[in-house]
């Protein structure tokens, strides 16, 4: 009986012929380009019609935080914000800067986009430090010397401005500093008074650039001299309230020779 052929014995070591896979046609890269770009196109259409065309996302509420004085409506009403406009299209930054103009009680506005339908208007009011009676009136002064608003009603807690330039220094005073010059540092004054000696402040009386004193609750007075040193003059003036509570009248003019005198 014949062996296996050459052929045979080759077949056997090798083992099964291997299947050939079946290779897909490729498309041109020309093509696939075509088509990514297309597909591209299509997207960004669909979400630029989403944002601008789409009545999903278009501005319905606004809402308001952060007032104390000003009332949410007299916000809204300031901003007049497009109700019904894509929220996407809406200007913040002329919100922001429609806000600043018609309500100068504000001093700082963040305006927010809530999606998918509101927006967020965050107000920062100024506060007053010291008023300025006019007319039976009373002009509320900022810590940055801004007068913002003219109230009626004196509001509780901010001291009023006495700005009485005395004879001898008022040509001088006035002259080389200039009655702003004299508020502001009115206004600087005031703002570097502690927290509980602010509440009890009752006048700021400014008689030149150097003389600057309050008359507080109770009858009590302060010598503060400039406004320069404020923060270690309010310090000065804390301790020494504290060491000497009936004391009926402080010197911190010079806040390195603290004094206190009547009780």
């Amino acid at each position: 009986m014949a062996g296996p052929t050459t052929a045979e014995r080759q077949q056997k070591k090798s083992g099964p012929p291997r299947p050939q896979r079946i290779r897909r046609p490729r498309l041109p890269r020309s093509r696939t380009v075509i088509i990514v770009s297309v597909l591209v196109v299509l997207l960004g259409a669909g979400a630029v019609w989403l944002l601008y065309g789409s009545q999903w996302l278009r501005l319905e509420t606004v809402k308001t935080s952060g007032t104390r004085v000003l009332t949410p409506e007299e916000v809204r009403e300031a901003a007049d914000a497009p109700v019904g406009a894509p929220l996407i299209s809406v200007d913040t930054d002329a919100l922001e800067d429609r806000l600043r103009s018609k309500l100068p009680r504000i001093d700082s506005v963040d305006v927010v986009r809530s999606w998918p339908h509101g927006i967020g208007l965050k107000v920062t009011e100024r506060k007053p430090v010291l008023l300025i009676e006019k007319g039976g009136k009373f002009v509320e002064v900022d810590a940055k010397g801004v007068r913002f608003a003219t109230v009626g009603r004196a509001p509780g807690g901010v001291p009023k401005l006495e700005l009485r330039v005395d004879r001898d220094s008022a040509a001088a005073s006035l002259r080389r500093f200039g009655t702003d010059r004299l508020l502001r540092e009115a206004v600087r004054v005031a703002g570097d008074l502690p927290e509980a000696v602010a509440r009890d402040t009752r006048n700021v009386k400014v008689r030149s650039y150097d003389s600057i004193s309050l008359e507080l609750k109770g009858g009590r007075t302060v010598d503060w001299g400039s406004g320069e040193k404020g923060r270690s003059k309010a310090t000065t003036l804390a301790a020494l309230m504290k060491a000497a509570p009936k004391a009926r009248h402080f010197d911190v003019s010079v806040p390195t020779a603290p004094a206190s005198s009547g009780s």
